[in-house]
């Protein structure tokens, strides 16, 4: 791919965000972070050209959207905190459809142009119907933050059917780990993720660890999960830009291994590879939470040529520990 190729890429300076826009400048392609700060840390954004700029700024977007002139539009910009969504509804209708619907405005002179990659969830497809889900499971989410997102991806379909800007919705599973370096993790306020909640019990900065239920119908009794390391994330939306560019069409792919682990197995992980005692409690299950939750990627390996390098559990939260134990 042409190292001329601009990417704008928005929440650049959040966990996932500021992960691929690294990959980018290290392959050689020109990037601007476009970031509100209102959850990311300018500091992980390294050197990259940087505009401080909420997206719902349409009239801002634009005159930055008409200088840089992207290729490519990598839209990480949102909330994400599902129980969050459930408390402020209006928060995240207000973020991640008014701040995309913005954006696409920014972007409607260009849109033939562009090649749009989005961050979306697997919060898409609610409580799972099967063990493995693949992308034509149903769509039927239980929270306000999966249906913003899916309501995105209708609203991409949409703008591409008028205006011609192809995309790929990438569907996240569960994004863990840090870069291979040590330098970029997640830094989340509050923190909700299982991962770095466990390592910061493991390090002493969080007092009690809960593991909400034991009694779920999996090997161990607690939910299974599937994680996927952000550098394998990130090289996803790469391939994602690339295949657009090659004359892909349209598409939504999911991101994960293919494989779960039980809360259990993270914490017995973190153990061995913290050398901590990590205790923990057993609370009530969460409303909402499914038993297992695993993708099924074979759609991203056939069509983008995607696999991941980093899937097993250790190396995950080896990278994940390294980065927030300072290492």
């Amino acid at each position: 791919m042409s190292s001329m190729n601009r990417i704008l890429v928005t929440g650049g300076a959040g966990y996932i965000g500021a992960n691929v826009a690294r990959n980018l400048i290290d392959q050689g392609f020109k990037v601007l972070v476009v970031d509100n700060l209102s959850t990311g840390h300018q500091e992980s954004t390294f050197a990259v050209d940087f505009e401080n700029c909420d997206l719902r700024d349409t009239a801002a977007l634009s005159s930055i959207v008409d200088a840089f002139r992207p290729d490519g539009v990598f839209h990480f910009a949102g909330k994400s905190l599902v129980g969050q969504s459930e408390q402020d509804p209006l928060l995240y209708y207000d973020n991640n459809l008014v701040g995309g619907l913005s954006l696409l405005s920014a972007l409607k002179p260009r849109a033939e142009e562009i090649a749009f990659i989005f961050s979306s969830t697997a919060a898409v497809y609610g409580t799972p119907l099967k063990d493995r889900i693949d992308e034509d499971h149903p769509k039927n989410p239980i929270n306000t933050y999966g249906r913003t997102k899916l309501a995105f991806e209708g609203m991409l379909a949409d703008f591409e059917r008028a205006h011609g800007m192809k995309f790929c919705a990438l569907r996240y599973f569960n994004a863990a780990g840090a870069s291979y370096d040590g330098r970029l993790g997640e830094r989340h306020d509050p923190e909700t993720h299982l991962i770095p909640i466990v390592l910061m019990a493991a390090l002493g900065r969080r007092t009690g660890l809960g593991v909400n239920g034991n009694d779920y119908p999996t090997r161990d009794g607690t939910c299974i999960r599937d994680y996927v390391h952000i550098e394998d994330l990130s090289t996803a939306h790469v391939l994602a830009f690339e295949y657009l560019k090659n004359e892909g069409a349209s598409d939504v792919f999911n991101l994960g291994n293919g494989e779960g682990f039980s809360v259990l197995e993270v914490i017995l992980a973190a153990r061995k590879i913290t050398g901590a005692e990590i205790p923990y409690d057993v609370k009530p299950r969460r409303k909402g939470d499914p038993a297992v939750l695993v993708a099924s990627s074979e759609k991203a390996t056939h069509v983008l040529g995607w696999t991941p390098k980093s899937p097993q559990l250790e190396k995950i939260i080896e990278d994940a520990y390294r980065f927030h134990s300072g290492r």
